[in-house]
C-alpha cells in the first residue's frame, strides 16, 4: 500500500508528536498544545485517507482482505473517532488513550508490512525503529534526570530556608515554586517519550523476529520505570502532592531508573 520508506517515517514522527501533545494537554490542560496535536493528527488522517482512496478508486480493492491491510484500516478508524471526539466533546482521557492504541496499531502495520513488501528498505526501516526506540528512551531518561536535579535543588533549598540560610542561595538555586513546577514539567515530557519508546521496542521485537522476552529484567525494569513516573503524575495531579513530599518521591524514582539503566541492562538477555 505504501511504497516509500521516508513516508512511513514521516507518518510515525507526526503521529508521535501528536501523541506527545495530547499527553501534555491531558496532564496540564493546555489548549494551545491540544490544537497543535489535533492538527498534527489531522495530517496523519489526511495521509491515510489518501491511501485508502487510492486503493478503492485506482486499484479497485478495499484494504481489509489481509490482516496487515486490516491493521491500517483499523488505525484509520481509531484516528477518525479520535478527531471527532476531540472536536465535539471535551473528553481528554479517551482521546489520549484512543490515539495511543491507534499509534500502536499503525506502527505494527508499518513495520510488518515493510518487512514483507519493501525488502532491503523494509529491513532498514525496522532497524531505524530500533534506533528510535533507544533514542527516545534515552531522551526520556534525560528529562527524568532534569526532574531529579530540580527535586534535589528543591530539597536543598527547602532545608536552607528552614534553617534560615536560603535567602542568599535563592538566586542560584531558584525559588521553591519554580523548582517544583520545572520538575513536574520535565516528568510530563519524559513519560510520553518513554511510553512511545516502549511501544516501539515491543513492535520491533515482533516485526524483526528478534528474540524477545517479556520476563527479561530490562523489559520489566523499563515498564517499572514508566509505572513509577505515572504514579508520580497521579500523586501530583490527583492527590495534589507538591513540594517536599513529591520531590522525595521523585528522587526515589530516579534511583529506580538508575538501577534499570545500569544493573538491569547488564543482566538483560538481549539488551546491551
Amino acid at each position: 500500500m505504501i511504497e516509500s520508506k521516508w513516508l512511513y517515517e514521516i507518518i510515525l514522527i507526526i503521529y508521535g508528536l501528536s501523541l506527545t501533545g495530547y499527553f501534555i494537554d491531558f496532564i496540564q490542560h493546555n489548549r494551545r498544545v491540544n490544537k497543535i496535536a489535533f492538527w498534527l493528527l489531522s495530517m496523519v488522517w489526511a495521509i491515510q485517507t489518501l491511501f485508502l482512496v487510492s486503493e478503492v478508486f485506482f486499484k479497485a480493492s478495499f484494504p481489509v482482505f489481509t490482516i496487515y491491510d486490516s491493521l491500517f484500516f483499523y488505525a484509520w478508524v481509531l484516528i477518525s473517532f479520535s478527531l471527532i471526539i476531540n472536536k465535539l466533546f471535551s473528553i481528554h482521557f479517551i482521546v489520549f488513550f484512543t490515539n495511543l492504541f491507534g499509534f500502536f496499531i499503525l506502527l505494527l502495520y508499518i513495520t510488518t508490512r515493510a518487512q514483507e513488501g519493501m525488502k532491503q528498505q523494509g529491513i532498514q526501516l525496522v532497524n531505524e525503529v530500533l534506533i528510535t526506540h533507544i533514542t527516545l528512551a534515552l531522551i526520556s531518561y534525560g528529562f527524568f534526570t532534569l526532574s531529579f536535579l530540580f527535586s534535589i535543588m528543591y530539597i536543598v533549598q527547602y532545608r536552607l530556608l528552614k534553617n534560615k540560610k536560603g535567602l542568599k542561595w535563592m538566586w542560584r538555586l531558584g525559588d521553591l515554586q519554580r523548582l517544583d513546577r520545572y520538575s513536574f514539567k520535565a516528568v510530563t515530557l519524559g513519560v510520553p517519550l518513554l511510553l512511545i519508546a516502549i511501544i516501539l521496542g515491543v513492535v520491533w521485537g515482533y516485526a524483526a523476529n528478534a528474540v524477545f522476552y517479556w520476563v527479561d529484567l530490562k523489559t520489566i525494569g523499563s515498564i517499572l520505570v514508566l509505572v513509577v513516573y505515572i504514579v508520580y503524575l497521579f500523586l501530583r495531579i490527583i492527590k495534589k502532592y507538591q513540594g517536599k513530599a513529591i520531590s522525595i518521591y521523585n528522587t526515589a524514582s530516579f534511583l529506580i531508573l538508575l538501577i534499570n539503566f545500569f544493573l538491569f541492562s547488564f543482566l538483560s538477555n538481549f539488551h546491551f
